[in-house]
């Protein structure tokens, strides 16, 4: 039986249209760039977000947070107890036969939330069940996707550990944003890898949901 999955990154407040799909993945840096207090994210959260995942054309949509969800890892009893979706944070559900991991954490980025460095990744990876059908994750493995142009050339900004992870277990799809630049998709063995932001390194809403079927 196929699904038809559409991923998305990077909102930042911004709300896009949903074709209809089986499933929708949301990686992260869910919350308008305007305003980083965990108590105004809450707030976007229980009310503008809730309402647009309500209404959204998918059976199923799975989320995570990002570097900029603040609330998530410094404020969460403010978060809603319920749901209209599913929320993983170093967790993972099983859904028509398809098992779906999601974890936040990236290499350590500004001051932001979710960031840790490479001995403390490798722990979170770790947890990262070898029967992981889907993976959402915010940051990007190292050199798919996380490129940052610089006056001296591309800095990569993903992580080593993840890479290797994902080669070990060999999911059939793993979905990132993080890295606005990064925009696209990758093939490694069985695994399709891609860059499903939405907006550009501008924080203009430029690109479309990703649309796959697996």
């Amino acid at each position: 039986m196929s699904h038809t999955i559409v991923a998305i990154s990077d909102l930042h407040g911004a709300l896009p249209d949903i074709p209809p799909c089986d499933l929708l993945l949301i990686a992260g840096d869910l919350c308008p760039i305007t305003n980083h207090d965990p108590a105004f994210q809450a707030a976007w959260l229980r009310t503008d977000f809730r309402d647009w995942v309500e209404v959204v054309p998918a059976r199923q949509t799975v989320f995570i947070a990002g570097n900029h969800d603040l609330v998530f890892e410094q404020r969460p009893q403010l978060l809603p107890a319920y749901w209209p979706a599913t929320y993983l944070q170093d967790s993972g559900i099983t859904w028509e036969n398809l098992m779906i991991w999601g974890t936040p954490w990236q290499p350590w980025f500004f001051d932001w939330a979710f960031n840790l460095y490479e001995p403390e990744l490798k722990k979170k990876w770790a947890l990262i069940p070898a029967g992981a059908d889907i993976l959402v994750v915010h940051g990007p493995p190292h050199g798919l996707g996380d490129g940052v142009p610089e006056r001296d050339g591309v800095r990569h900004t993903g992580s080593p550990s993840l890479l290797r992870r994902i080669e070990e277990i060999r999911p059939k799809l793993v979905v990132f944003g993080h890295i606005h630049e990064g925009r696209g998709q990758w093939q490694i063995g069985p695994t399709l890898l891609a860059n499903v932001t939405i907006l550009d390194e501008s924080y203009r809403h430029v690109y479309e949901p990703w649309v796959h079927v697996l």
